[in-house]
């Protein structure tokens, strides 16, 4: 069968039924489980913290080890909603792995996250868009079935806050995410540090739930800088800028990467906070998760926002309008993903892919949440090639 493992112990016991090979693991009572998939051209092997372990047909049929917004999403099954995205960020808000047949896998949590940085791309969805569309169906929202919908189409991650006030949920959705076969990438927060008496605060609550995410094996963090409902001060910006570069400073010291995201408030003004950000601090401790329909959205071209701060880019966040309106799906549109893919592609800028579908008075939804994820997914692999 052709797999690819690294050393590890030999499981307790294997059997074979219908095509399916079940391994059952001992596990030490010190010992956290995490979760992996292993894949061959013929068979994918999942094992998870309880233990079991399976065979399926692989997805893609390659041979490859897969290592693996405010108060967020707790760790559950399921969550109503029917916010705004910033009430979303609002209300909602390792390990050693053990596996085998035969010959299987043992390795920390940070091993594991250093591993997937070592694949070249990474596509993954946002989470808002999910909790949209259940709240327009009037259904609660499943996570653990947004993250198997996912799975199934191809995605390796989800996206969704991470939890400055209860740092322990870092961990619990990192472990979600792996007994679902996907993995933790990135988390996104907000951040209210463009006032100097507590800026430093702020800075400091992010840093310590980051840590238990990078331990869970995160590798990004995406932050918006919170609006405040005005343009905000020269001396305000600088003390965001300065909150920033700490965050940055102290984000790089755990081994993550922080990239500052935008939405339209940051654009206002010629783009007056989003170019302030990266005119006062430095690319290799600021860096950018490049939202780039609201840098579209708020006059920024997308071409001309990447030969400026491309070299900070540490993610992306991707959707589509037509004619000003958020397409329900991505595919050609008002951005030219094609212009956007071939540059980051030429400047061999990094590929981690957070597809960010959304709803707004105006968009045309003709498909269910899951065909419009699995037809995104098939677009940023064929502009993309990811």
């Amino acid at each position: 069968m052709n797999l690819v493992w690294t050393d590890a112990p030999s499981p307790l016991a294997c059997s074979a039924s219908e095509g399916r090979f079940m391994v059952a693991m001992q596990v030490g009572a010190d010992v956290e489980t995490t979760h992996k998939i292993v894949r061959s051209r013929e068979i994918e092997y999942t094992y998870s913290a309880n233990g079991i372990g399976e065979f399926s047909l692989a997805r893609d049929g390659l041979e490859v080890l897969n290592g693996s917004m405010r108060t967020c999403l707790p760790c559950m099954t399921r969550s109503n909603t029917g916010q705004s995205r910033r009430e979303f960020m609002r209300q909602t808000g390792a390990a050693v792995a053990l596996g085998a047949v035969g010959l299987a896998v043992a390795q920390t949590g940070a091993a594991e996250s250093r591993h997937a940085a070592t694949k070249q791309t990474l596509v993954g969805s946002n989470i808002y868009g999910w909790t949209q569309y259940a709240a327009r169906d009037k259904k609660p929202l499943d996570v653990e079935g947004v993250m198997s919908a996912l799975r199934d189409a191809g995605y390796d991650y989800l996206e969704s806050t991470m939890n400055v006030n209860q740092p322990e949920e870092i961990a619990k959705f990192a472990g979600q995410l792996r007994a679902k076969g996907l993995q933790p990438v990135s988390m996104y927060t907000g951040a209210r540090v463009h006032e100097a008496d507590k800026a430093g605060a702020a800075v400091a609550k992010i840093l310590t739930a980051a840590k238990v995410g990078q331990q869970a094996g995160f590798q990004v963090i995406s932050c918006n800088a919170d609006p405040i409902g005005r343009e905000k001060t020269d001396e305000e910006l600088k003390t965001q800028a300065a909150a920033l570069a700490e965050l940055g400073a102290g984000l790089n010291a755990l081994g993550l990467k922080l990239g500052v995201h935008q939405h339209l408030p940051e654009m206002a003004n010629h783009a007056r906070e989003f170019h302030y950000d990266f005119d006062h601090t430095q690319p290799a401790v600021v860096g950018l998760c490049y939202d780039v329909h609201w840098v579209w959205k708020g006059g920024v071209m997308p071409l001309d926002g990447l030969r400026q701060y491309g070299d900070r880019v540490v993610t992306w966040h991707i959707r589509q309008s037509r004619e000003g309106v958020w397409w329900e799906d991505l595919d050609n549109g008002d951005v030219d993903y094609g212009a956007v893919a071939k540059y980051a592609k030429a400047h061999k800028l990094p590929r981690r892919f957070t597809v960010e579908l959304a709803i707004e008075p105006g968009t045309k939804i003709t498909r269910s949440v899951v065909e419009n994820h699995r037809r995104s997914r098939e677009f940023v692999r064929q502009v993309f090639e990811a």
